[in-house]
């Protein structure tokens, strides 16, 4: 689906292209090219799709229409290639009918129905589905669901049927606000950071979740949350069971704030949210700047990461400070991947940094022509006093 007609860029499901070595888009009319994988997210199965041929007519653009607004009942129309049908002409197969649900669960997999912090689901595991009756057989995810408007609302996909064991269903991924964040960074190029608040093992309570031990150095337990904690509600989202607490938080993409509703608490309370950790390929085309030669993450990106035998440097904590994520030959001698680099020196000044954009910020006020001076995590690599590194 066209969802910027000047690059032009193409809108689909992530399944459809995962693995490919290359990809062949054929547009109306019988035009074609191929086109690059310009950014692709497992998690939220989305794939924006660059189209690398310049000899093109021009490309209209789908409207978007409001995901979050649709009622059970009301009539939809999908546009999708069941089977390949159509494809030499690029002509999409047309269906009605009416949603029939919404906020769907796909079926899933033995081991997805419980939630674990270091792999999360799928956000289409969490309840985000429209289902509708208009056929939607195999062959027909990264279609388009629309409105009588002309308005997409979802991109339809058959994941749900892949996954399930009776008839081929009808869902459709919905463009709602939480949908339409994601795909403008899939649109930009770069990563979709999920947002993580570090909460365990939450559980449905009246008017809200319960939450368990927050994890030790994560956004909750810096916001001073503890256990048996009610959070009723994220940024106005009322909380139903934990489905909703997970989906809301990761929505919210890492570094911005979450307000939080918690039970017997007078005030709201404001968290800034690490890094979640995503399972499968991601493909980005623009990477995050870098500095010296260095590039970094979220701690709690790492710790998410490791193996549940051997939690973040054999700590069940997650570190202030920031990780290393690439380094090249300028600065390989003195760092490696994994590194954490916790303070930056500005002038006299150790400053802290804890997330990628303080980091980049404050190696900014670092001159071309100065040394940038760090403070490297104390670790089983490094012993005795907190290490410093100079990087010309």
């Amino acid at each position: 689906m066209v969802i910027d007609g000047q690059e032009p860029l193409i809108l689909t499901a992530y399944h459809v292209i995962r693995d490919a070595t290359k990809v062949y888009v054929r547009l109306p009319g019988g035009k074609g090219s191929y086109a690059d994988i310009h950014a692709a997210d497992p998690r939220s199965d989305l794939a924006v799709l660059r189209l690398v041929s310049r000899n093109l007519p021009p490309q209209k653009a789908i409207k978007f229409g409001h995901g979050e607004r649709v009622q059970q009942g009301q009539f939809v129309i999908s546009l999708a290639n069941p089977y390949a049908a159509g494809f030499r002409e690029g002509r999409p197969s047309a269906s009605w009918g009416i949603l029939s649900n919404i906020r769907q669960r796909a079926a899933s997999w033995p081991g997805d129905e419980e939630e674990d912090p270091r792999d999360p689901k799928a956000l289409y595991l969490h309840g985000t589905l429209l289902q509708t009756d208009a056929k939607l057989n195999l062959g027909c995810s990264g279609g388009v669901l629309l409105n009588l408007s002309g308005e997409m609302i979802g991109l339809t996909t058959a994941r749900a049927a892949i996954s399930g064991s009776e008839t081929a269903g009808g869902f459709a991924v919905p463009l709602d606000g939480a949908m339409k964040r994601i795909i403008d960074r899939l649109r930009e190029g770069v990563e979709v950071e999920y947002g993580f608040l570090g909460v365990t093992s939450p559980a449905k309570a009246t008017g809200g979740v319960r939450i368990s031990a927050p994890i030790p150095g994560s956004p909750a337990s810096r916001a001073g949350l503890q256990v048996n904690d009610v959070i009723e509600s994220i940024n106005g989202v009322p909380l139903r069971e934990a489905d909703d607490l997970y989906l809301t938080i990761a929505t919210t993409l890492a570094g911005s704030e979450a307000t939080l509703v918690v039970r017997g608490r007078p005030t709201p309370v404001t968290v800034t949210l690490a890094k979640s950790h995503v399972r499968g390929k991601i493909i980005v085309s623009k990477k995050p700047p870098e500095v010296r030669g260095i590039r970094v993450d979220y701690t709690s990106a790492l710790f998410l990461q490791q193996d549940r035998r051997a939690a973040f440097f054999g700590r069940q904590e997650i570190h202030p400070g920031v990780v290393v994520r690439e380094v090249d030959s300028r600065a390989a001698m003195l760092l490696k991947v994994n590194d954490v680099i916790t303070h930056i020196k500005i002038r006299d000044t150790d400053v802290a940094v804890n997330s990628p954009a303080e980091f980049y910020r404050e190696a900014a006020k670092v001159g071309a022509s100065e040394p940038l001076q760090l403070t490297l995590l104390n670790t089983e690599w490094h012993r005795g006093a907190p290490p410093k590194v100079t990087i010309p």
